[in-house]
């Protein structure tokens, strides 16, 4: 079993021989959180009736690098990745249609990488990017010192790296020290940040935590003094 290479573009690869054959992926990263299920998108076209060849779905940078194989109606478990196996899917009722998307199951941060669409049978392919994130809703809290109040932002099970900023009452930003990153064994992060505030100032203050790669915002807002009030979105 092995992987034909010609000359291929992002999400877009084109064989001109008799007549043309395209297999098209997606033109930009799919994202998907840790847990949640993906679809990694690829399209023959035009459609191969009953098709009964082979369609490869590889990472190239594993051992082995397959991650789904069908092939004469089946599911070729033999050389797959042991990362993936029960994992995957290929919507068979939809391959007549030309649709080879591959569904992946229980996103891990490991699946984050360069995928790639192949057929054998029309000698093109497709590559996909998934990208991976984890995010989870910050919490603060306040304690009081000699020069104000102090204010503790933390947020853990981040993946990438994340930004955290303070906001005041009217959205501009506080300045603040940078903020402390820290890497678990699990391979996601907790950060955090303290901010001292006067309670005469502006008594309501948010603190943001955002991964822009996976497209992920998290807030926490709090009103002081008086009663505290905490809640995220």
């Amino acid at each position: 079993m092995g992987t034909v290479r010609g000359r291929s573009f992002p999400g877009l690869s084109r064989n001109v021989g008799q007549g043309q054959s395209w297999v098209i992926g997606s033109p930009g990263p799919i994202i998907a959180l840790a847990g949640d299920d993906v679809i990694l998108p690829c399209h023959f076209k035009p459609a191969i009736n009953d098709f009964s060849g082979t369609v490869e779905w590889t990472r190239l940078d594993l051992d082995p690098p397959y991650v789904h194989v069908h092939q004469s109606g089946r599911l070729m478990v033999q050389n797959q990745n042991p990362l993936y196996k029960y994992r995957t899917v290929l919507f068979l009722d939809e391959l007549k249609n030309g649709n080879v998307s591959l569904k992946l199951f229980g996103v891990k941060i490991y699946d984050e990488g360069r995928y790639l669409c192949f057929s054998p049978n029309i000698r093109r392919e497709a590559f996909i990017q998934l990208n991976v994130g984890a995010a989870s809703s910050p919490v603060i809290n306040m304690s009081k010192s000699s020069s104000g109040v102090v204010l503790k932002c933390e947020s853990k099970g981040w993946y990438p790296e994340p930004e955290l900023f303070w906001l005041d009452a009217e959205g501009k930003l506080l300045s603040a020290g940078a903020p402390e990153t820290v890497r678990g064994p699990d391979g996601l992060y907790t950060v955090s940040s303290r901010v001292t505030v006067e309670e005469r100032h502006s008594n309501s203050y948010t603190c943001t935590v955002q991964q822009r790669k996976i497209q992920q915002t998290r807030e926490a807002h709090i009103h002081i003094p008086g009663e505290t009030c905490l809640f995220n979105r």
